[in-house]
């Protein structure tokens, strides 16, 4: 069983910020990423509509028989993880803006959050925050546009420019320190929100933490891949396949797959 891969999923191309980080811990692992790209965003549906798609990419990459699955998706996480995992015996893995460690250690109590609506409109999210948010300036910001952009490779537009650069300045005038990123997709903007916010704003994304936590639970259940042959990434698609080939800089095989 230890040889079966780790399924990953998301709403499109971003969660292969996500694979990159399990990649770079795991490099032994074989994985399936299944990027439903042809209903991207998720952000914008509906939590009954975010479940049955999460139900129809989980039941994909259990029939690749996936020995873990990982919800690289913060609007899947935060709306149908707790339904996935209760509805299936396997482990899940989700992600969800790292709010935590953005309030504990801000200075000018204030911080930013970039996400979907569905993340930010979630029971989970606003537990967290709540947690963690006492006497912080917390100022959320929708990410309308993004995704799409990203989906049609659109990363350093001049169109992503000016619309990241409207979301970022009410969080530079409540003078932020830190942004903390709450879609999967963001990461790779970086290199433009680093251009645009001021140098000591940090950015912070999840997705060295999925990484981290998907070896914890397969060390928990004995699930690592011992073998030292050469590991199988595969990953799949429902729109034109360039844009993820792109992301992954042609380094892995990309099949179209109706779904």
């Amino acid at each position: 069983m230890n040889t079966q891969p780790i399924g990953i999923f998301d709403s499109g191309i971003g969660g292969t910020s996500v694979f990159k980080e399990i990649h770079a811990l795991l490099p032994n692992e074989n994985s399936i990423y299944l990027a439903d790209s042809k209903h991207a965003p998720y952000g914008n549906k509906s939590k009954q509509e975010i479940i049955a798609l999460s139900i129809k990419n989980t039941e994909y990459l259990l029939s690749k028989n996936c020995k873990l699955i990982v919800v690289a998706c913060n609007t899947a996480t935060t709306n149908a993880i707790s339904y996935l995992r209760k509805t299936y015996d396997i482990p899940f893995i989700g992600i969800e803006p790292a709010i935590k460690p953005a309030a504990l250690n801000t200075e000018t109590k204030a911080v930013g959050i970039l996400a979907t609506k569905g993340t930010l409109a979630s029971d989970l999210f606003h537990q967290t925050t709540d947690l963690y948010s006492n006497g912080i300036k917390v100022i959320e910001q929708v990410g309308e546009g993004i995704v799409p952009l990203i989906e049609e490779g659109k990363v350093y537009s001049h169109e992503m420019k000016t619309l990241i650069k409207g979301y970022l300045q009410p969080m530079i005038n409540a003078d932020i320190d830190y942004l903390v990123l709450g879609c999967t997709h963001y990461p790779y903007l970086i290199p433009l929100l680093l251009e645009l916010l001021p140098k000591h704003v940090k950015i912070i994304d999840s997705g060295l933490a999925v990484a981290k936590q998907t070896k914890a639970i397969l060390e928990q259940n004995e699930l690592i891949n011992t073998t030292i042959k050469t590991p199988e990434n595969l990953f799949y698609t429902n729109t034109n396949p360039t844009v993820l080939n792109d992301i992954l800089e042609r380094k892995f095989k990309v099949e179209l797959l109706n779904f």
